[in-house]
C-alpha cells in the first residue's frame, strides 16, 4: 500500500512524513507537489524562494541534518491526477493537504480554483483506484468569524472566499464518500492555528514580536486562540484513520479549552525563557498604526487584516475530541518546549 500525500512539501504533510516513517518504517510515502523539497531545501536566497514558492521568510519543518523521507512526484491537483511514478491500489491512503491557505495573501480566484478543484480532482483519483480512505484537512474559516464558541454541529457561514473554498472542499469529499459509503471512510479535520518547526504563521511572528519587544496586545488580552501542535495534529489524524472503520468524521482540532492570546503568550515566554513585559495599546491606535504600516509594503505582515484577525477570537470548541478516545502527547508548555527543542534551544522558527 501507499500513502498518498497531496501538498505534502508543507509544514503539516513534512511533520506527518514523519510520523509515518517513525511508525511504519517500511512504508511508501508520496509527496504529491508542486514544490520540489530538494530544490526548496537548497535555496538560500530569499528572493529565489520566494518565486518559487511565493511563500515570504520560508523556513524549513526539518530539524538540523534531517531529511526528507517522503518520495517527490510534481502534481498539480488543479488538473487531473495521473501518470504518477507508482501504481495507486485500493488499499491507498490518501491525505489531502494541498492548498491555497494563507489569508489574506491572494486574489480570490485562487482559492476556489485550487481547493474546489484540487477536492474534485483528488476525490476523481480515488474513484478511479477504488482508494477507500481519505484524510482531509480543512479549516476553522468555514465557521465564519465570530465570538460565538463554534462546535462541530453548528451551520457553517464563511465570510472569505478561503472559508467557502474549504467547505465546498469538504462537501466535495462528502459526495465521494456517500457513493459507497459502506466501505469508504472520511476524516475531515478542522484544525485551529497549528504551530510547530516550519510553521512560517502566526505563532512564529508572535515569538519574534516578543522577542524583539515589538509585540503588544492588540485591544485585548482576552481574545480566544484555538491552536493545536502540528505534532499532535498528525498523531491525531493517524490515530482517527486507525480507529475509523466507515463513514464521515469532522473533528475541530485543538486543545480543549482554547487558550486566549495572554495566555499563549506567558506560556511562549515561560517556555524559552523570556521575560518581556507585554503592554495593551487601544484597538483604535493600533489598526492606525496597522493602515500606515501597511502603506508602507506590510513589513512584518503587518497589515490592518491581519491585524484585525488578531482581536477576533477564533473561539472554537474541541470537546469532542477531548471526549473521544485520543490521548493528548503534549499540554501546551510541553508543545512549545519540544518546538524549542527542535531549534537546538535557541529560537522559534
Amino acid at each position: 500500500m501507499n500513502y498518498i500525500i497531496t501538498g505534502g512539501t508543507g509544514f503539516i504533510g513534512t511533520h506527518l512524513t514523519n510520523l509515518l516513517k517513525e511508525t511504519y518504517p517500511d512504508s511508501n510515502v508520496w509527496n504529491l507537489d508542486i514544490v520540489d523539497p530538494a530544490k526548496l531545501d537548497k535555496m538560500k536566497d530569499e528572493k529565489e524562494r520566494r518565486e518559487y514558492t511565493t511563500i515570504k521568510d520560508w523556513k524549513s519543518p526539518l530539524r538540523d541534518g534531517e531529511e526528507r523521507k517522503s518520495k517527490f512526484v510534481y502534481c498539480d491537483v488543479r488538473k487531473p491526477i495521473e501518470n504518477l511514478p507508482f501504481t495507486p491500489t485500493n488499499e491507498d491512503i490518501i491525505f489531502n493537504f494541498a492548498a491555497v491557505h494563507r489569508t489574506p495573501g491572494h486574489p480570490d480566484h485562487a482559492y476556489f480554483e485550487t481547493n474546489i478543484r484540487g477536492a474534485e480532482n483528488v476525490c476523481a483519483f480515488a474513484e478511479k483506484y477504488g482508494i477507500k480512505k481519505i484524510v482531509f484537512t480543512s479549516s476553522i474559516a468555514p465557521y465564519g468569524a465570530s465570538e460565538e464558541l463554534k462546535e462541530e454541529t453548528i451551520l457553517p457561514t464563511p465570510n472569505t472566499p478561503y472559508g467557502i473554498s474549504k467547505l465546498v472542499a469538504e462537501k466535495i469529499h462528502m459526495i465521494w464518500q456517500a457513493k459507497n459509503e459502506k466501505e469508504r471512510q472520511l476524516t475531515i479535520v478542522r484544525p485551529g492555528v497549528v504551530f510547530g518547526k516550519g510553521e512560517n504563521g502566526n505563532f512564529t511572528r508572535l515569538y519574534w514580536g516578543i522577542r524583539k519587544g515589538e509585540f503588544m496586545y492588540p485591544g485585548r488580552k482576552d481574545t480566544i486562540k484555538a491552536c493545536v501542535y502540528v505534532k499532535e495534529l498528525v498523531r491525531f489524524m493517524l490515530y482517527r484513520l486507525e480507529n475509523h472503520n466507515e463513514g464521515v468524521e469532522l473533528y475541530n482540532c485543538t486543545f480543549e479549552p482554547a487558550f486566549t492570546i495572554e495566555q499563549i503568550v506567558d506560556t511562549m515566554q515561560k517556555a524559552t525563557g523570556m521575560h518581556k513585559k507585554i503592554i495593551k495599546i487601544p484597538a483604535w491606535l493600533i489598526m492606525s498604526a496597522a493602515t500606515v504600516i501597511g502603506a508602507l509594503g506590510a513589513p512584518m505582515g503587518i497589515c490592518p487584516a491581519r491585524v484585525k484577525k488578531l482581536m477576533i477570537s477564533t473561539n472554537i470548541c474541541g470537546k469532542k475530541l477531548a471526549n473521544s478516545d485520543y490521548k493528548f502527547h503534549y499540554t501546551l508548555e510541553e508543545a512549545i518546549k519540544d518546538w524549542f527543542n527542535d531549534n537546538n534551544n535557541q529560537y522559534l522558527k
